[in-house]
């Protein structure tokens, strides 16, 4: 390492200025070096990064961003090892962002835990979730950051990883991280349209309550990778492995003939749910990639 650099990990970036934190927990406020735009590179909280301090009341500098174990387009995090999606009651639950989540998880070979929140509102939610996503080898845990149900299984799950917390806006994520680490954070209502409003505005690494947790702003939109071919989704797809004997090969298990998944939907072995929502995703991957040259 260059004399007078220092290791961190970046835990914050609004407005150009990035926050760095060293082994001690000491904080950096940090500009990035012209380097990073002229090469393209955008740094994102959770990078390890080698970094040079300031001077009294000047803000230091960034020098690099070291190599990544794993990235997310949205929310824009890197480095970590457990993506915690969480959905709830109210709103209601978006699934097929859901989907776009572990299918981001897939690609990026993290693991991923699908918390049901607010499961004290509707007790009929959860298990409606876990027979959904039964094939699918993601974990659901039912929660209430109101009663505590479900707050120490999961913070003895996020042990020792780096989580990164992420789902719609107003499901309860403040509140759950408020649960899970004795934080104060500020938390959101719903709107009166029971849409969620906005309470994290940019993404930050949290360390309290022995756990390290990306808290990420709600959103409900998210675009797959552009890059993916058709026959990468549905490697992504659990539920279909082991699925040999389709009639074509490779079978994308959408409207082709003789596909043992669609009978396996057919005979109620497969969520059909679950099943519809792939059959979106991989008409938009199609899409996308037939359309990657123009």
């Amino acid at each position: 390492m260059t004399e007078g650099r220092i290791r961190g990990r970046l835990i914050r970036g609004v407005g150009g200025l990035y926050t760095a934190a060293d082994d001690t927990g000491a904080e950096y406020v940090l500009r990035a070096r012209g380097r990073f735009r002229i090469e393209g590179i955008t740094p994102l909280v959770g990078d390890l990064v080698l970094f040079t301090p300031g001077r009294g009341e000047e803000h230091g500098w960034l020098e690099e961003c070291l190599p990544r174990t794993s990235r997310l387009v949205r929310p824009p995090v890197a480095n970590i090892s457990l993506l915690v999606i969480v959905i709830a009651a109210e709103p209601s639950p978006d699934l097929l962002l859901v989907d776009r989540l572990l299918v981001s998880a897939g690609q990026s070979g993290f693991s991923a835990l699908l918390c049901v929140n607010k499961c004290d509102l509707d007790r009929s939610l959860l298990p409606r979730i876990r027979k959904q996503y039964a094939l699918s080898e993601v974990s659901v845990c039912g929660l209430s950051a109101l009663t505590g149900e479900g707050i120490p299984a999961l913070r003895e799950r996020m042990e020792g990883e780096i989580c990164c917390m992420a789902g719609q806006s107003a499901v309860g994520k403040s509140t759950l991280l408020n649960a899970l680490c004795g934080l104060r954070l500020k938390t959101g209502e719903l709107s009166k349209i029971r849409r969620g409003k906005h309470t994290t505005r940019h993404a930050e690494l949290l360390e309290a309550g022995g756990l390290s947790v990306l808290d990420t702003p709600g959103f409900s939109l998210l675009k797959l990778d552009g890059a993916m071919e058709p026959e990468a989704l549905r490697e992504l797809y659990p539920e279909f492995t082991g699925s040999g004997g389709c009639r074509f090969s490779p079978c994308l298990h959408d409207r082709e003939p003789d596909c043992v998944v669609h009978a396996a939907v057919e005979r109620g072995e497969i969520d059909a749910d679950r099943y519809e929502r792939y059959r979106l995703l991989l008409a938009e991957v199609r899409e996308t990639w037939k359309g990657r040259y123009g």
